[in-house]
């Protein structure tokens, strides 16, 4: 990818939020990663949580016409975590967004996902107590889900490696 992105329409959280990070996943400062942008789902639809578009690239293959699992996992590790990190921002009214880090998660893979079509991720929370946010997470290829994913997301305190890193 580019390290001149273009961006078109609104700012992701990403861009918003962190604009300096470097995580391969979602880091709008790392030339080599993914990038994903996610966006906050629009007004009135349900579940609320974060949308995004990310198109493969054929570096990302596993074999020919299939993307590779865990770039799919990737994607969906990340923006299942910037979901957590909007919803306890928005949850807890906080000046800015908490640091949050995967504590678990499970991706199961559906069915192949192809790497012609833009892939369309979304995330919304499950469950929510205190600096823990459950949510659950979906890949989608031409219609189809390719992938799934569970995960707990968890905001971190200072002395935390990832505490700040935003």
């Amino acid at each position: 990818m580019s390290e001149d992105i273009v961006v078109h329409g609104p700012q992701s959280v990403q861009e918003q939020h962190a604009p300096k990070s470097i995580c391969f996943g979602c880091g709008p400062a790392n030339p080599h990663g993914l990038r994903i942008r996610s966006l906050r789902s629009p007004v009135g639809v349900a579940p609320a949580g974060l949308v995004a578009s990310w198109r493969p690239e054929p570096h990302h293959h596993a074999f020919p016409g299939v993307l590779n699992g865990g770039i799919c996992g990737a994607l969906l590790d990340c923006h299942s975590n910037w979901t957590a990190a909007i919803h306890l921002l928005d949850r807890d009214a906080l000046g800015e967004i908490p640091c949050t880090v995967t504590a678990e998660f499970h991706v199961t893979l559906k069915r192949p996902t192809p790497m012609d079509a833009p892939l369309e991720l979304a995330a919304h929370v499950v469950e929510s107590s205190g600096p823990r946010a459950v949510v659950e997470a979906t890949l989608t290829a031409n219609g189809k889900v390719t992938a799934t994913c569970r995960g707990t997301f968890v905001a971190v305190k200072e002395g935390h490696p990832a505490f700040n890193r935003w």
